[in-house]
């Protein structure tokens, strides 16, 4: 092997990636294990396949969640953070969110103190894959969601709190607004710089992967200062830093008859209500979606359900600095240590770093690896009771049928 150690990042935001790469991953709290012990099983199996030993993973664990709590006393610790950085890539499981400990969410609080500001979560039909759907084979999308603000800044009082009131009567007598008495207060900020640079990444992801439209994704007719203000510079940074490769619907109509150039990426909005509407009638009119924080959330989980469900639904966290790939779902504590959850989420978010490392060739292999196993009818709890003839098979035995399908 030609070289080993830690991935570095250059000034133009490039990876250098060794043939040995120390990466650390959480396992996560409930099933968290389960699902991490599957998808490392697969991961390595993927890199022995693509690169016959040539590439490797070291990997560092990290204490994290509860966990973290029990060997440290801490939730989420600096050293840990830290260790995140150093490394530029990390993987994670879902965490749990202590009651009453102070901490609104890890998830949260790991993306606001990295600066991840783009969660990204690609949204693709695995065939077989009960879903909902009649066509569900038509959804092909990759949501960029705000990471950093809106609603989940986490700026809020509590009803009745001293701090309540205080901005309550700032608002009612200096500003002239309206407030129901005893309200709880939550402050919603939407900044043109944080909106732009994920905005530009959405844009630069659509132009890497051959995607034609990016759409902004808002509620602007209700919220125009903070929502429509997202889809004000979502167009701006479009034309700044792409206007050789952009053009909006006007463009689209009024010089090229409604059919776009080769070569060229369609920036549209859609209003979020009527978005929810169209990624059910028309999903393939939709590639990238660019949206604020909370729309996010919502659109990513929904169009999850159209292909099978959030089992089945990878992502991954990005900054300047380094990248964090996790589950998109729950801890699932009823099922902590039973061997039975479907670890597919995890495993694609592993693909997805693959791809982001480079190794493209082993995240090939987990996702057609993946297509076959279900296929096969050998898959974990939540599809066999969906699949007829299916044969149910623990979690770690998934990543194992994984692993003998490369």
């Amino acid at each position: 092997m030609e070289n080993s150690g830690i991935i570095t990042k250059n000034n133009d935001g490039s990876i250098n990636v060794p043939d040995i790469a120390t990466i650390p991953f959480i396992e996560g709290d409930g099933t968290g294990p389960d699902i991490w012990r599957a998808t490392q099983t697969v991961i390595n199996g993927a890199i022995a396949a693509a690169y016959k030993g040539s590439k490797k993973i070291n990997w560092l664990e990290l204490y994290v969640g509860e966990k973290g709590y029990e060997k440290t006393g801490e939730w989420l610790s600096q050293e840990a953070l830290d260790n995140i950085k150093k490394h530029v890539v990390a993987i994670k499981g879902p965490l749990t969110t202590p009651i009453g400990k102070g901490i609104r969410s890890l998830n949260v609080t790991i993306r606001q103190k990295l600066d991840l500001f783009a969660c990204v979560r690609p949204v693709k039909y695995i065939d077989s894959v009960p879903s909902p759907m009649k066509r569900p084979e038509k959804i092909d999308m990759v949501v960029f969601r705000e990471n950093t603000e809106d609603v989940y800044a986490g700026i809020e009082w509590e009803s009745q709190s001293d701090e309540a009131n205080e901005v309550i009567c700032f608002l009612t007598e200096k500003m002239g607004a309206n407030i129901a008495e005893n309200s709880g207060i939550g402050i919603k900020p939407v900044s043109a710089k944080n909106t732009k640079r994920l905005v530009a990444s959405a844009i630069s992801h659509a132009i890497d992967n051959g995607y034609t439209s990016v759409t902004l994704m808002h509620k602007g007719n209700i919220m125009k200062f903070t929502e429509g203000a997202f889809n004000k510079w979502g167009y701006e940074v479009a034309k700044e830093k792409f206007g050789n490769v952009t053009i909006t619907e006007d463009e689209l109509y009024k010089s090229y008859d409604g059919k776009l150039p080769e070569g060229k990426i369609l920036i549209k909005d859609r209003i979020a209500d009527m978005l929810f509407q169209q990624v059910l009638l028309r999903p393939e009119e939709f590639d990238v979606i660019a949206t604020p924080n909370l729309n996010g959330d919502y659109i990513s989980d929904a169009l999850a359900a159209q292909v099978g469900g959030l089992g089945m639904a990878p992502g991954a966290n990005i900054g300047d600095e380094c990248a964090v790939f996790e589950a998109t779902h729950g801890t699932a504590p009823k099922y902590a240590g039973l061997d039975k959850v479907n670890p597919s989420s995890l495993i694609l978010s592993g693909a997805m770093m693959l791809d982001y490392m480079g190794w493209k060739e082993a995240a090939d292999i987990i996702r057609q690896s993946l297509q076959k196993t279900v296929k096969a009818k050998t898959v974990t709890y939540d599809l066999a009771r969906q699949i007829d003839g299916a044969t149910e098979i623990s979690c770690s035995a998934f990543g194992d049928a994984m692993v003998a399908k490369m």
